[in-house]
């Protein structure tokens, strides 16, 4: 068979079901993996000889290893990784506990390195493959509340952009996905609102008026997005980041001018730090 192997983690609902179903109609070959399988029997039940599903904890690492293994071992590889597991935790850095930001680092980003780290061996000797990390506009922007999400998804577009160089001479890519806001279940039932403190009121508590007035109303379309993200890979990766949505666009230009304003002012303190006295 020639047609690719995808695996996608948090394949139960949101972005991942949705590229699923869209890999299925496409002809491909697909491994689904999330917590709860019995939420993924329907997808296996449109094509039972091209769909492996995958009760996966994706911070459980001897899990991650034998999930990969488990697909090679049917499929033969896996062609294109898709690491879309993870949630939302809103809370201030003083509303949240050591347990909730470890918990959230071990899922959203100790976990998809785990799983590219499982993929990349096989990639790298056939000279072929892709690697989609399905971060935010929030692995570039930030916001009150915000604080634990950003820190992971901001690290796992760092690893992956050096990672990008780092396979480059192998022909294997990688494609950061940074979606704005989307019908999906982050502000939902992958939302986790930690206890608010009443110092927070004024910044973090806008946020979660945000948050609670934006759930079901999101402007993006999972099913849209699916489809930019499989096209994308379909065509090689050609560039590093695709951001999904107006207001991953207009937040991220933002975010770069700002960058760029703080650089530009202090560019004389930097330079002269430099100089030879």
């Amino acid at each position: 068979m020639t047609s690719k192997v995808w695996f996608i983690t948090g394949a139960s609902s949101g972005f991942g079901r949705a590229l699923a179903e869209q890999v299925i109609a496409r002809g491909d070959r697909v491994a689904v993996a999330a917590r709860n399988i019995d939420s993924m029997r329907d997808l296996v039940e449109q094509a039972p000889d091209r769909v492996q599903s995958l009760k996966l904890d994706v911070t459980n690492m001897d899990e991650n290893r034998a999930a990969v293994a488990r697909v090679v071992a049917r499929f033969g590889a896996v062609d294109v990784l898709i690491n879309n597991a993870g949630y939302s935790l809103l809370g201030a850095l003083e509303e949240t506990s050591e347990a909730e930001l470890r918990t959230l680092m071990e899922t959203m980003f100790f976990g998809p390195v785990a799983l590219t780290r499982e993929v990349l061996p096989q990639m790298r000797e056939r000279r072929s493959g892709t690697i989609v990390q399905i971060t935010s506009m929030g692995g570039l922007t930030t916001g009150a509340g915000w604080g634990a999400y950003c820190a992971a998804k901001h690290g796992l577009e760092g690893l992956s952009e050096c990672l990008a160089k780092e396979l480059a001479p192998f022909g294997v890519r990688v494609l950061i996905v940074e979606p704005g806001a989307f019908r999906t279940s982050l502000f939902g039932s992958a939302f986790r609102n930690l206890p608010p403190m009443a110092a927070y009121e004024a910044t973090v508590g806008a946020t979660r008026a945000y948050a609670a007035q934006m759930h079901g109303g999101q402007p993006g379309d999972p099913v849209k997005a699916a489809k930019a993200i499989l096209d994308a890979v379909e065509a090689g990766a050609p560039h590093l980041r695709l951001p999904l949505g107006q207001d991953a666009v207009t937040g991220i230009r933002a975010k770069l001018a700002e960058v760029a304003a703080d650089v530009d002012a202090s560019e004389r303190v930097a330079v002269a730090a430099s100089a030879r006295s």
